[in-house]
C-alpha cells in the first residue's frame, strides 16, 4: 500500500479495493452518520466503486484528495481524509475527515487534520482551507480550532446539510497567517 504521510499514530495512504469493507462499515456507525448523514455507501460494492475514483484521483494527483487513515498500532482501517476544491474558487479547498467511532476521543482527529493540512498546502499550493461542521458537532469544532482554523460564518441551505440547521465554516488562510 503506498503510504502518502505518517504522524504520531497513524498511516495515511491511498485506498484499495481491500478497504472496501472496512470503509462501507465505519461510515454506518451511529456518530458518523449522525455529522454525516450524506457519506454512507449502499453496500460494500458502492464502497469499491468510490475507492476506485479516489485511488484515480490520487495517482493523477488531483482533487478530489481522499486517502484512507490506518492505525499504526493496529494496522485497521480507521478513518479517511480528503480536500476538495471550493467552486470557482482556484486555490481554495475544503477539508474533511472521519475518524471511526470506535477510534474517537484518542486525539487521532486533531493529529490528522494537522498533518491533512500541511500536506494539502504543500501538495497543491493552497492558500485558503475550508472546515465545515454541523451545528452541535463540537467535536469537530474543536479540532479545526486546535488547528487553527478560524470561525468564518454560518451557511444555511448546502445540500450537505440534511437537517437544515445550517453550518459552521471555519477557515484556515495563509494570507492571514503570513500577516501575523
Amino acid at each position: 500500500m503506498e503510504h502518502i504521510f505518517e504522524t504520531e499514530h497513524l498511516i495515511v495512504r491511498k485506498f484499495c479495493i481491500g478497504d472496501a469493507k472496512r470503509l462501507y462499515e465505519y461510515h454506518l456507525d451511529a456518530k458518523v452518520k449522525q455529522w454525516m448523514p450524506n457519506e454512507s455507501y449502499a453496500d460494500v460494492a458502492e464502497a469499491e466503486d468510490a475507492i476506485r475514483f479516489f485511488a484515480d484521483c490520487v495517482e493523477k494527483e488531483q482533487l478530489p484528495y481522499v486517502l484512507a487513515v490506518e492505525s499504526k498500532k493496529t494496522g485497521e482501517l480507521i478513518g479517511d481524509t480528503g480536500a476538495n476544491e471550493v467552486d470557482g474558487r482556484p486555490g481554495e479547498v475544503e477539508i474533511g475527515y472521519v475518524i471511526s467511532d470506535d477510534y474517537s476521543g484518542k486525539g487521532y482527529a486533531t493529529e490528522l487534520v494537522e498533518a491533512m493540512t500541511s500536506f494539502i498546502i504543500a501538495k497543491f499550493d493552497i492558500k485558503v482551507l475550508y472546515g465545515r461542521v454541523m451545528h452541535g458537532n463540537d467535536a469537530s469544532v474543536r479540532v479545526l480550532e486546535k488547528n487553527g482554523y478560524i470561525f468564518r460564518t454560518e451557511e444555511f441551505g448546502a445540500e450537505d446539510d440534511p437537517y437544515g440547521n445550517g453550518m459552521l465554516v471555519y477557515v484556515r488562510d495563509l494570507y492571514e497567517d503570513n500577516k501575523t
